[in-house]
């Protein structure tokens, strides 16, 4: 039976021990284009800019990939500088990129088939609105992550990356959140979008599918309150507030 550990409220720094030993790798969702809005979609900044800071800031070496290689971008929404404001607050993003150094780091990901998984401690896939067309049904990112799962090493995924929870299996034919808590974005946060732009934005639903599932627990939070579970080496976020707290559970996990 798998010890599981929750985690809410605000995310605060980390510091680590003899860590600059492990790397972590984030995973981040190619460019697509949304059938339901026509936008061009990405990965969510804040899932990955927040991680990211936590991460090299407890001195993880960190490597960024996608599933196709290539440039990575921003879902507009998650710009701290979008016309909207719906981030503007966010200022490790807004730092980020503003940050060449880093900035480059997106400019031409390593692909995911390329990536020796022995090599890493940890993966961290990134949400977003991409991630729901580009994660769902992705037979050689599933393939990886469950393989990294059944190695024994920490795996994680936050908000809409935890699409790929519904369908990936472990080489038993069991689906990997068998016996498992977990959490990713809801309901409640997809009426809260729908309703900010006066669309249905997603093509489908996380937390319907996960419900629909058999022997697993989806559990969640008031929408967009900051939201991690780890129940044995799956760590799994809500949204883009829990990137951070998602990450430290990370950090904990290797630190033990």
């Amino acid at each position: 039976m798998s010890t599981i550990i929750e985690r809410a409220g605000h995310a605060g720094g980390h510091g680590a021990s003899e860590s600059s030993r492990k790397k972590i790798l984030m995973i981040a969702a190619n460019p697509s284009v949304s059938a339901q809005t026509g936008w061009p979609i990405g990965c969510w900044a804040a899932e990955l800019t927040h991680p990211y800071h936590e991460f090299t800031s407890a001195g993880y070496e960190v490597v960024i990939a996608s599933p196709e290689g290539g440039k990575l971008e921003f879902d507009g929404f998650s710009d701290p500088r979008h016309e909207s404001g719906y981030s503007a607050g966010d200022l490790i993003s807004m730092g980020f990129l503003n940050t060449p150094g880093l900035m480059q780091l997106l400019e031409n990901t390593p692909k995911l088939s390329s990536i020796n998984p022995d090599e890493f401690d940890a993966i961290f896939l990134v949400g977003g609105q991409s991630p729901m067309y580009t994660f769902k049904g992705n037979e050689p990112l599933m393939q990886f992550v469950a393989r990294f799962y059944e190695s024994g090493k920490p795996t994680a995924a936050v908000c809409h990356s935890t699409t790929i929870l519904t369908d990936t299996k472990l080489s038993n034919g069991k689906y990997l959140v068998e016996g498992k808590t977990w959490t990713g974005f809801d309901n409640s946060e997809e009426d809260f979008a729908d309703q900010a732009v006066g669309m249905k934005i997603q093509p489908y639903r996380i937390e319907d599918n996960a419900r629909k599932m058999s022997n697993t627990t989806f559990k969640v939070m008031p929408a967009f309150t900051p939201y991690a579970v780890k129940d044995g080496h799956l760590i799994t976020g809500q949204q883009q507030n829990s990137g951070a707290i998602t990450a430290q559970l990370v950090i904990e996990a290797l630190e033990k």
